[in-house]
């Protein structure tokens, strides 16, 4: 980069609202370099970012998306079936209630420009060819991207509690999905949020609380816990997983990356009786959101019978966890050093239930013991 280049180099546009954005490699696409270059530049420019890393479906993409009340999905797309792919994405998005959901992408050259016109024309926010990045580098796209979405969801929520019991799953899950927006916001009328909390009460799901250290694959033993409730209910429970990662105090963007190990929560073809949500810690100085609790109350009245939290990393002094749940899960790793840093980790304490993960590695049966 030269001289001129890094005078020419554009402002960072910082969203006025918290904007969330789906990331993703089309399916059958194993090229993930650009979307996760991409990703990168949306959260240092303030957006939430859920990824879904390579190889993804347009249905595990417009499922995330709703689920997640997203503003944007960003799919990149060198494997060649981009127009049906796209196409299909929007009849799905339209179908399912999510059209105002912005669908931006790029290709390099493998979209050319008579298929990128195309594409805009039969409603694709924006596909981003080679021309556009010499001419806008990569800041200057992610700007176009970041305030085209740059809108504000959350006043505009369900006017009472029946659309979180909808017949239609999609729609129920929808309404479901702004709710929770609402809730991290704060702009839940006062008056909806103390009915939500009351019919919250009657709720008998019990709440599972998944916490640890960064790493020590929380994630992971979710989706697997998932996975053997399906197989063992013959997919008959419903299933609520509320997933939590970090804010970056700098820029205020996140990446809420843990639906990339949650592949037991789709269900191609059918409407899936698994609902995940990723929140942010947003201002919060602690491991969970300060919309916790509400989130929790509304996927109560939703109607599941088992919620599972899923915190961010935590620390030696972390149990913040706890009084939100029914039971508690502390995982951790065999590498935690000497036995005597034992006695420094509060959940311990607090925990129901102690994982030892990744028990392959050396010194497990020892830690199994000192634990």
């Amino acid at each position: 980069m030269n001289d001129s280049a890094i005078a020419r180099k554009p402002l960072v546009y910082k969203p006025l609202h918290k904007v969330r954005f789906v990331t993703a490699a089309s399916l059958f696409d194993g090229h993930d370099a650009s979307i996760n270059i991409m990703r990168r530049i949306l959260q240092a420019s303030g957006c939430e970012v859920i990824h879904l890393g390579h190889n993804r479906s347009v249905e595990e993409i417009v499922t995330c998306a709703l689920q997640e009340d997203a503003h944007g999905i960003a799919i990149s797309s060198y494997q060649g079936g981009h127009v049906e792919f796209f196409k299909y994405m929007l009849d799905l998005l339209r179908e399912r209630g999510g059209a105002n959901i912005k669908v931006f992408g790029g290709g390099g050259g493998v979209i050319v420009a008579s298929e990128i016109e195309e594409l805009h024309a039969y409603g694709v926010t924006r596909i981003f060819s080679p021309e556009d990045g010499q001419r806008l580098g990569l800041q200057g796209m992610i700007n176009e991207i970041v305030s085209a979405s740059d809108v504000d969801l959350s006043h505009d929520l369900p006017a009472d509690l029946a659309g979180l019991k909808d017949g239609n799953a999609y729609l129920a899950n929808k309404s479901l999905a702004r709710m929770i927006t609402g809730l991290e916001a704060g702009t839940v009328p006062a008056k909806l949020r103390d009915e939500l909390l009351r019919a919250a009460e009657a709720s008998k799901a019990p709440v599972l609380g998944i916490t640890g250290t960064g790493g020590a694959g929380k994630s992971s033993l979710t989706d697997e816990l998932i996975r053997r409730f399906r197989l063992d209910q013959d997919d008959k429970l419903r299933i609520a997983v509320i997933s939590i990662d970090p804010s970056r105090r700098k820029s205020g963007g996140a990446l809420l990356g843990d639906r990339i190990r949650m592949n037991a929560i789709h269900s191609d073809g059918k409407s899936s009786n698994i609902y995940m949500r990723s929140l942010a810690t947003r201002d919060a100085a602690s491991e969970i959101s300060e919309a916790l609790p509400d989130a929790l109350a509304a996927c109560k009245v939703a109607g599941f019978d088992l919620i599972v939290v899923e915190t961010s990393g935590i620390g030696q002094g972390d149990a913040a966890i706890v009084p939100h749940v029914d039971t508690s899960l502390y995982v951790m790793t065999p590498e935690f050093g000497a036995a005597s840093q034992l006695e420094k980790i509060d959940m311990l304490d607090f925990a129901d239930f102690v994982a030892i993960n990744k028990f392959d590695r050396k010194g497990a049966a020892d830690a199994l013991r000192d634990v």
